[in-house]
């Protein structure tokens, strides 16, 4: 398996990848995600160089984008919040690869990449439904933090947990 930043010509298979992965969603209650987002925005990823994949040949294993900041940054006590860090968003892993531990190899690159550009923590948001996502993190040595990010998306309101590891 190859990870690496990803390109223009991975967004086909890393759409399709996100797509079942929002049915799989679906049938496990969890409606978070749908047929407008991630995708969406997985273009604006990548020629902005945050978009990372986990490709087995032609076929996306994994992704995730890796931000500097993030909207909700300020909506939850951090650990130290004026400590370098960078925001992990839109990990998905393909449902042909579930299982595998693939969650815990792409949070242990996206904790080396954190490093290798200066940050000290890796943080992210996790919607509160969003149970099987937020055992992983804890599983891999996130931590909560106190609070919560509450937004509305297209109507929807969206009440989303803190958590961060040290990178």
């Amino acid at each position: 398996m190859e990870f690496r930043r990803a390109t223009a010509g991975d967004l086909v298979c890393i759409r399709e990848m996100f797509s079942h992965l929002v049915q799989h969603m679906k049938r496990d209650g969890i409606h978070i995600w749908d047929d407008v987002y991630p995708n969406e925005v997985l273009a604006e990823d990548v020629e902005l160089g945050r978009l990372y994949v986990l490709l087995d040949g032609g076929t996306a294993v994994s992704a995730f984008a890796l931000c500097e900041d993030c909207s909700g940054q300020g909506a939850v006590d951090w650990r130290d919040n004026d400590a370098r860090a960078w925001y992990l968003f839109r990990l998905g892993v393909n449902v042909d690869y579930l299982r595998r531990g693939i969650g815990g190899v792409m949070i242990g690159k996206a904790v080396e990449l954190t490093r290798e550009l200066g940050g000290q923590y890796l943080r992210l948001f996790v919607v509160d439904c969003n149970k099987p996502a937020i055992d992983m993190y804890l599983k891999y040595g996130f931590w909560q933090v106190e609070g919560a990010y509450d937004q509305v998306i297209d109507g929807r309101e969206l009440h989303e947990f803190g958590f961060e590891i040290n990178a």
